[in-house]
């Protein structure tokens, strides 16, 4: 019994085979590791792109802060101007990217605003991007182009301004009743 457990030959031969499997099951599990350490570094990235994505869709919005009109000589409502700043928690607009929807009783009209649409009131920079919500500019919609046909007094109006991250905002605006003896009105 005892002369077994001294034969050196017989465990010399049980130990290299274990080291063996030992340093075969560090590599094994070096790899592993490494294949999930480049997942999570790569699910990680994805993660934090969507997350930002999301945060601009939801927080890049324009806030319209009023809307008005001109009467033109029939009595229509001529052009529409809303007051625009950027909302809470939103980063830089590009007014230039903006497009908007305006909807009316008979005609749904698409464009892109551009620099002939927008003008700077307070903001403290000659271009056309909000980047502080002190800023306020005006985006005019000029009824007789191709924006929409002649507005009565009585109807409504829905205007969608959505900004290039994809955040949109909804504006219901209702024409006064009476637009007779007027130059403008408040929408």
């Amino acid at each position: 019994m005892f002369k077994k457990i001294y034969d050196t030959d017989a465990r010399g031969q049980v130990g290299i085979g274990t080291l063996i499997v030992f340093i075969a099951m560090v590599l094994v599990a070096a790899i592993a590791a490494g294949v999930l350490i480049n997942t999570a570094g790569l699910l990680q990235t994805q993660a934090e792109a969507t997350g930002q994505e999301t945060r601009q869709q939801v927080s890049d919005r324009l806030q319209v802060q009023s809307a008005t009109g001109s009467i033109d000589s029939n009595s229509n409502l001529g052009n529409v101007t809303l007051i625009v700043t950027k909302s809470p928690g939103a980063g830089d607009i590009q007014l230039e990217n903006v497009t908007f929807q305006l909807v009316t009783n008979n005609k749904v009209t698409t464009d892109v605003l551009n620099d002939t649409n927008i003008g700077n009131i307070t903001a403290d920079t000659p271009d056309n991007v909000i980047t502080d919500r002190a800023d306020r500019y005006n985006i005019t919609l000029e009824n007789g182009s191709d924006y929409s046909e002649p507005i009565e007094a009585g109807d409504s109006v829905t205007i969608t301004v959505t900004t290039a991250s994809g955040a949109s905002t909804i504006e219901e605006l209702r024409v006064p009743d009476s637009l007779v003896g007027r130059s403008a009105v408040r929408l």
